[in-house]
């Protein structure tokens, strides 16, 4: 199967995306197919053995519709933009002096003598000039009309066609016959329906463009040119062409081009635009670095380790593009109405004409609805409801350091009540450190560095975490003799001449030595607060304790307080035993233990608990917990820096901050909040909208709503709902 992402032009509204949609989903080998009105791009899903690109691009292109080079999208957005300024300077130009010369005389306003002849001349002559300027409109909506395919255009088609060919009819019989006085006519309300139709698609391409600043954003940090190393000289070269394994320099200021090790040199980098962390980190030898971060205050030597598509920048663009892209369940609804919606305008429009004109009514009173009630109808802000806000909302997350993979986890955060944690790695740091050393007897033997001479000789965890301790002390190792490692238990060897012994209680007891009543308290309490002790002797006395844990992360027990304050349960889950994992959830304040679960084990308790009705989130470092991920309502995966391209869990934590996990349900409520709200006023706009075109207010206030007014409704109404989107900019996290 291939994953690829095509930019689409010529789409008008969410009709035309659901038209492309449906017409690929019909192609043989095409598995999924996703097309953004928002972001005018198609993701698709396909079988290469049965369909190849060519043909996926000749079925959109059947369809009525271009794909264009993923380079030049943008270009293609920004022309559109410069199109429609043009279109609505020219159309003002010519639109305003007919809309003065119709509305001056209702209004008594001066206006130029001229007789009905020439006046009538005048307002065809102008009319004509703002339906041309506009033609690509009205050959959009004839040609979707044509393939029954109705979009939003063929509505504006419908109405302003109506209007200028019902007056173009009235003027040549007021020609023709020579009448007297003025026929009502409707060149103005065509017009004028042009002005603001163009209007509302110049402020929607121009707001429309600001939700994906994001992703514009984070595509500008990728580096042009990169300086590498051969041969002992620095060449400038495009970044395409730096490959994995070149030595790479960067100076002070200049962005970081790929990614890479370090081999010399020491400098403090903003990585903000890819964690979200606003405080530089320092770089030495051997520390890794981010492709588009900026190195700001040393030199630095690097060895290009991920190049191309395969940069942690590359991966992030393409994760924001996916999920920027992607469907929300909620959004399912809205195409369903949005597809069936402009055949239905159109049939109620004709309907309500039919009705008026068999209620005894003018055939210019059924006109005036008929044209109100295709203007009016909207379904651009029905499409463009949900999009405009997954678009903000994912791009916002990504400058969080918060990669939302698809949209469908921003409607799954509302339901979780469950919050499962991994131990190691996630809650705690994965890396046993000695917390506790202490001595047993009187002597003035240094218990840590008689265990760091034994434990440098072997390569257990646990005996890093001690040879660690020591050096942190600078304690220098003594030499010892006959070293043995025994199994599960610990070690022996001798020192000086004597045997020395360091490990669990049951190697102790073993060689017979005892242990009083005072160290087993000691020893209990330690075990009790989760730690591993290991007891040292030397020949048959005991002489030192030393505890070794993991510990937890800085903000552990502030993310599950946080948890615990939106009212969801937290529960633990781990490979140690019972003790430990209650320790620790003690530590914490974890409501629930779930210990001694093997790795392959923890998607099963995952299952579980959802058997018991909780909607799960598991959170995990998507190594051992790929599974639990995979079968939890909601994965939630730690990124650990540039390791951010991990196949499941829908979220993705870049930064090694546990509280990153309430700043995503915060961001995804809030951005499912604003879904919510640009959906309830899209369909109340309509709702609410096309009754009142339809007249159903005249029977009792004599009021019909006037195509014009229509056309400003409706140009209005899809750059609110973008423009409420666009407010999540405002948007503030509560850490």
């Amino acid at each position: 199967m291939e994953k690829i992402t095509l930019p689409i032009k010529g789409m008008h509204c969410v009709a035309c995306a659901l038209t492309i949609e449906k017409a690929l989903m019909k192609e043989k080998g095409v598995l999924g197919a996703n097309v953004n009105f928002a972001s005018e791009k198609a993701s698709l899903e396909f079988n290469p053995q049965k369909v190849n690109l060519k043909q996926i691009k000749k079925v959109i292109r059947q369809a009525g519709y271009e794909v264009v080079e993923a380079d030049s999208h943008q270009k293609a957005e920004s022309q559109e933009i410069g199109r429609l300024k043009k279109r609505l300077i020219v159309s003002v130009i010519f639109g305003l002096p007919l809309i003065y010369l119709v509305m001056g005389q209702m209004l008594g306003l001066p206006i130029p003598k001229l007789s009905p002849f020439y006046q009538l001349f005048i307002q065809f002559i102008l009319a004509t000039v703002v339906i041309l300027v506009s033609f690509e409109l009205w050959q959009s909506g004839f040609k979707s009309l044509v393939r029954l395919k109705p979009n939003m255009d063929s509505l504006i088609f419908m109405g302003t066609a109506a209007a200028y060919f019902y007056s173009l009819i009235i003027s040549l019989g007021f020609w023709l016959n020579s009448q007297e006085g003025l026929p009502h006519l409707y060149y103005e309300s065509a017009v004028f329906i042009l002005i603001f139709i163009t209007l509302g698609k110049y402020l929607e391409a121009t707001t429309k463009g600001k939700t994906s600043e994001a992703i514009k954003k984070m595509i500008e940090l990728q580096p042009k040119k990169a300086v590498v190393i051969r041969g002992g000289k620095e060449i400038k070269i495009p970044v395409s062409q730096v490959k994995v394994g070149d030595i790479v320099l960067v100076k002070p200021g200049e962005k970081i081009p790929v990614d890479g090790k370090v081999t010399d040199g020491y400098s403090s980098v903003d990585e903000s635009m890819i964690t979200g962390e606003s405080i530089p980190v320092e770089k030495k030898k051997n520390d890794e670095i981010i492709g588009g971060t900026i190195n700001q205050t040393g030199r630095l030597v690097f060895q290009a380790t991920r190049v191309g598509e395969e940069t942690t920048l590359a991966q992030i663009i393409k994760i924001v593009e996916e999920a920027m892209g992607s469907k929300a369940p909620i959004q399912l609804l809205a195409d369903k109405v949005a597809y069936y919606f402009v055949p239905s305008v159109i049939g109620i429009a004709i309907l309500a004409l039919i009705i008026w004109l068999f209620l005894g009514q003018s055939f210019t009173f059924a006109l005036t609805v008929f044209v109100s009630i295709l203007i009016i109808a909207c379904p651009c802000a029905l499409g463009l409801a949900t999009p405009t806000a997954v678009m903000m909302g994912t791009g916002l997350a990504a400058q969080n350091g918060i990669l939302i993979k698809n949209s469908s986890a921003l409607e799954m955060v509302q339901k979780v009540n469950m919050v499962v944690f991994d131990k190691t790695g996630t809650l705690t740091k994965g890396k046993p450190v000695v917390t506790d050393v202490l001595k047993v007897t009187n002597s003035k033997l240094n218990v840590l560095q008689i265990a760091a001479s034994l434990e440098r000789n072997s390569e257990h965890p646990l005996a890093q975490a001690i040879i660690d301790r020591a050096k942190e002390k600078k304690l220098k190792p003594s030499p010892v003799k006959s070293f043995e490692a025994i199994p599960g238990k610990g070690i022996q060897a001798k020192l000086k001449n004597s045997l020395v012994l360091i490990g669990t209680r049951k190697l102790i007891t073993e060689n017979k030595i005892t242990i009083n009543t005072d160290t087993n308290k000691m020893i209990k309490k330690l075990e009790n607060q989760g730690k591993t002790v290991m007891l040292l002797t030397i020949g048959k006395k005991l002489v030192g304790i030393i505890a070794v844990a993991d510990t937890l992360k800085e903000y552990s027990k502030e993310a599950v307080s946080m948890l615990h304050q939106m009212g969801k349960k937290v529960a633990i889950i781990t490979g140690d035993n019972q003790r430990v994992a209650k320790a620790i959830a003690k530590q914490v304040g974890i409501d629930e233990v779930l210990a001694e679960v093997l790795p392959q084990e923890k998607a099963e308790e995952i299952k579980k608990l959802q058997k018991q009705g909780k909607m799960v989130a598991m959170i995990g470092d998507g190594i051992n917990d790929a599974p639990a991920l995979a079968q939890a309502d909601l994965g939630i995966a730690l990124g650990s820096g540039t390791d951010i391209a991990l196949e499941t869990g829908e979220i993705v934590l870049i930064k090694d901050d546990l509280r990153d996990v309430i700043k995503a349900i915060d961001l995804s409520q809030y951005t499912l909040k604003k879904i919510k709200q640009n959906l309830f006023w899209a369909f109340f706009y309509n709702s609410f909208s096309i009754p009142i075109a339809a007249g159903i207010l005249y029977p009792f206030t004599g009021w019909l709503l006037s195509p014009v007014i229509a056309a400003a409704a409706m140009a209005f109404s899809s750059v609110s709902v973008v423009s409420n989107a666009l407010l999540m900019k405002g948007y503030k996290t509560r850490i």
